[in-house]
């Protein structure tokens, strides 16, 4: 295998590995590890049943064959009452066979009975085991439940906190815009009064028509103050001096 080729191999294998520790979940993990050393214990638990079941249909045999095995006597008993040796040579030969029989039995009930207590030890130390493991994952599994909350946390106030930021960042934008319109809308109302931008309601003013209005405005002026200086002098020649001529009116041009 060539260097690039083992380079490509590891690549794929950690980009499988960090895809695998990305989409693995502890608590369904620790779940089918409880759930498999519980059908382990399952299978010991019927291996037993099965051994046992063997034990009891070599005791019922060996019950039965004892029973044969006694008749057998009785009847090689009676044989002999009545002098029938060879009848009662027959049963005990027959009854010999079934005592080897019951012989074996005999072992093979000890086998069964020995792997008997070997599946029931197997199966407490097993039961016990496990028992252990379910604590232990049902804690994990909780740690693991409130690290996960606390993670979900810290997420939710870092987004809240870069939120924030931005809303602050946004909120001093508004502000910045609305203050650079009223200031824009100041600078016209200024301007608007100062006369240097027209009015938008008087319409567009040419710079003939400015000379026409001033000159208009000035003689109104000049008519009030006539109007005024006539009325002044109307009212001293009305009034004049307590008791004497009322005085004369004063020349302008002296004034």
């Amino acid at each position: 295998m060539s260097s690039v080729t083992k380079r490509l191999s590891a690549i794929l294998q950690a980009k499988a590995n960090k895809a695998l520790d990305k989409a693995e979940n502890p608590a369904e993990m620790l779940d089918l590890s409880y759930e498999k050393q519980q059908e382990n214990i399952q299978k010991v638990r019927r291996a037993l049943a099965d051994v046992t079941t063997a034990k009891k249909r070599l005791e019922l045999q060996a019950a039965q064959l004892q029973t044969q095995a006694a008749k057998l006597q009785d009847q090689a008993k009676q044989a002999l009452a009545q002098n029938n040796e060879d009848l009662a040579r027959e049963a005990l030969s027959r009854r010999a066979a079934l005592d080897s029989q019951l012989q074996d039995m005999g072992t093979q009930h000890a086998q069964v009975e020995k792997q008997q207590q070997q599946l029931e030890t197997t199966e407490q130390r097993l039961s016990a085991e496990v028992e252990q493991f379910r604590t232990k994952k049902e804690t994990l599994k909780a740690s693991y439940s409130a690290s996960q909350a606390e993670a979900g946390i810290g997420e939710a106030v870092s987004g809240i906190s870069e939120s924030m930021a931005d809303a602050g960042v946004t909120l001093q934008r508004a502000q910045d815009k609305i203050a650079d319109m009223q200031a824009r809308a100041g600078a016209m109302d200024e301007l608007i009064d100062s006369g240097a931008l027209p009015d938008a309601l008087g319409g567009p003013k040419d710079d003939i028509q400015a000379q026409l209005d001033a000159a208009s405005g000035s003689s109104e002026v000049d008519a009030e103050l006539a109007a005024l200086k006539a009325q002044m002098a109307a009212g001293s020649l009305g009034t004049g001096p307590a008791g004497g001529t009322p005085a004369p009116a004063a020349d302008e041009s002296t004034k």
